[in-house]
């Protein structure tokens, strides 16, 4: 499955379906984000579509980062049918990035 880019007008559409969604909020300035993009590339590339990636830039979409509370970036919020139930701040390597999506599954 492919990494879907969102913006605030596109965001909560997204959302609105079945199943796990991941929204990872980054910005191109922040470093720990250019770290973290090609971890969840990789996670990605093995998930076998469990869930729909879906990524956010913080510059680009202030009202959906000051809506879900982002205070640190990267940010990644796993969405289980369109509600979110857990939020992660930081860098995560692929094995802790899989945890942290099956603890929500």
């Amino acid at each position: 499955m492919a990494i879907y880019n969102v913006t605030d007008a596109t965001l909560k559409n997204e959302l609105q379906s079945e199943g796990l969604t991941i929204v990872n909020f980054w910005a191109s300035w922040c470093s720990d984000c250019l770290i973290f993009s090609p971890i969840l590339e990789a996670y990605d590339a093995e998930a076998n579509n469990e869930a729909k990636i879906l990524k956010a830039n913080l510059d680009d979409n202030v009202q959906s980062a000051a809506f879900f509370d982002i205070m640190s970036i990267p940010a990644t919020i796993i969405f289980k049918d369109g509600e979110a139930v857990d939020k992660e701040f930081g860098v995560m390597s692929v094995e802790r990035l899989k945890q942290f999506i099956a603890r929500d599954r």
